[in-house]
């Protein structure tokens, strides 16, 4: 019975997950930081440059009778999950799919 377990878990795709996982977890914080930090101060920045408003984002929410529309805070969670997503693809995805590729053409040996 824990031979099976074993086995299962030592799989290369659970592996994988669990990687994919744990570094997205960890890494969302920092993108979510980042575009708190800097790209929701650029966007106020260009909504006052266009609308020539001095009250940045605070006078930019749709208004629908008395009901705000913070479409700033999607705009952020949007471009949160797009660098997120990057993140994960070029720093995960991308260089196990190049070593696989190595193991099949056998440049590699695949692990023991």
């Amino acid at each position: 019975m824990f031979k099976g377990f074993k086995d299962f878990i030592m799989r290369g795709n659970v592996v994988d997950l669990a990687v994919g996982v744990v570094i997205g977890a960890a890494f969302t914080g920092v993108v979510t930081q980042l575009t708190a930090s800097f790209l929701k101060p650029l966007i106020a920045l260009i909504t006052v440059l266009i609308t020539n408003s001095t009250e940045g984002l605070e006078g930019t929410p749709w208004k629908v009778r008395n009901v705000d529309f913070d479409w700033i805070a999607f705009l952020n969670a949007l471009i949160t999950f797009l660098l997120t997503a990057a993140a994960l693809y070029f720093l995960v995805v991308y260089p196990m799919n190049k070593l696989a590729e190595r193991r099949r053409r056998g440049e590699e040996p695949p692990p023991a």
